[in-house]
Formats: C-alpha cells, sequence, structure tokens
C-alpha cells in the first residue's frame, strides 16, 4: 500500500471524534475576484454537518451567498520530530505527527428558527461543557443578531500520521526518541501511538488502526 493509503483515516467513528475534540477549524470561500478567503472558525459537527456562528455582515457570508461550495478543514499537530532523530546532516528529514480532517461541501446560511437554535445550543455544549448557561431557544431575539452557517459534506477525508508507516521496531525507536525529547505533548501523543509510559521505559499497549 502507497504511504497515503496508510495514511487515510478510514473510520468515520474517528474523524467524528476528532471533529468533536477540535476546537478551530478553517473555512475557505471564494470571493468575487475569484480568490480563496480561509478563516479560522469555532464549529460544531453534528448531525453529519459542521455548523459555525458568524456576524450577521460579512465577506464570508457574501461569498456563501455568492457561491456555496467551500472547503473546511480542522487540524492538530501532535508532534514535531527534528530531523536530527534521523540524520542531524539532513534538515530536509525533519517531519510532523498529526491528524487532519478536510470537507468539501455546500455552505449556506441557517434561516430555521429550530436549527438555529440546534447549532448555537451544540456550539454552547462544546465550547462550555461545565454548563453554567441557559439554553437558547427558538423565539428569543439572540438568533436575530447572529449568523449559523452550516456545511453539508459532499466528501470528507480524513489523514493521519502517528507511525503506523513503520515497522514496529522502528515506531518504537521513535516513541523511545519523543519521549527523551519532552515536549509538552510527548505523553499525549505517546498515548495516541498507542504506547503506555512504564517505569521501565515504553510498553506497547495498543496497536492503533484508524
Amino acid at each position: 500500500m502507497q504511504l497515503a493509503g496508510i495514511l487515510r483515516i478510514r473510520s468515520y467513528e474517528k474523524i467524528t471524534e476528532f471533529l468533536n475534540e477540535e476546537h478551530v477549524g478553517r473555512i475557505a470561500s471564494i470571493d468575487r475576484n475569484g480568490f480563496a478567503q480561509i478563516i479560522p472558525m469555532n464549529f460544531v459537527f453534528l448531525n453529519d454537518i459542521v455548523y459555525m456562528h458568524s456576524h450577521v455582515q460579512g465577506e464570508k457570508l457574501d461569498n456563501i451567498s455568492e457561491n456555496g461550495k467551500v472547503g473546511f478543514e480542522a487540524d492538530r499537530e501532535l508532534e514535531f520530530l527534528p530531523s536530527y532523530f534521523s540524520d542531524p546532516h539532513d534538515a530536509s528529514l525533519a517531519d510532523t505527527l498529526y491528524i487532519s480532517v478536510v470537507i468539501k461541501g455546500m455552505a449556506s446560511l441557517v434561516n430555521n428558527r429550530d436549527e438555529k437554535t440546534l447549532a448555537l445550543n451544540g456550539l454552547m455544549k462544546k465550547y462550555q461543557p461545565e454548563g453554567h448557561y441557559e439554553p437558547i431557544l427558538p423565539d428569543m431575539q439572540v438568533l436575530d443578531a447572529v449568523s449559523v452557517i452550516k456545511i453539508v459534506p459532499q466528501s470528507v477525508h480524513g489523514k493521519y500520521k502517528i507511525g503506523q508507516h513503520l515497522r514496529p521496531k522502528d515506531r518504537q525507536i521513535l516513541a523511545q526518541k519523543i519521549l527523551k525529547k519532552g515536549s509538552q505533548s510527548a505523553r499525549q501523543t505517546l498515548k495516541i501511538m498507542g504506547f503506555e509510559v512504564t517505569e521501565d521505559g515504553l510498553r506497547m499497549i495498543d496497536e492503533p488502526v484508524w
């Protein structure tokens, strides 16, 4: 299997789980001059649809009104792998472990108050899981002060690189190097890679296949 195939996320459940965890996505729309406009946005993935809230006016809303075809992506850098992990004399060997999801779809503004309420409450639940807010209701005036964008996906593609393209022995060596480097994200990255940090070193507890 080619590397691109090995890196593809095949589990839709994993894609959904990733989108539910990520806080920032990027929507790319096309302006009237044919240029792509890319904007970072908070978002929620509900019922296989991406929802975002926005001001009631703005360039991205104008773009979507003219052309609903958009791109959307979310990504997470897990660990930067410095070139000296492979060869201290070849800087081109620097690499990154990551997860990413790219969506192509049709965007539109939500006018139905019930759907708008669903999206806004979904955003609150995602970004404020501790609560301390009153749920929005369809008859509230706040719905008129905010726009909600929805993206209905036509294609969803995910990629992840956590060492699954390496032989088990090489993956173990890479994990040891990550642990030794000791970045703030190292232990979480190792967990995603399927390793557990013990007093004796590293132990493979899972063979992640997405």
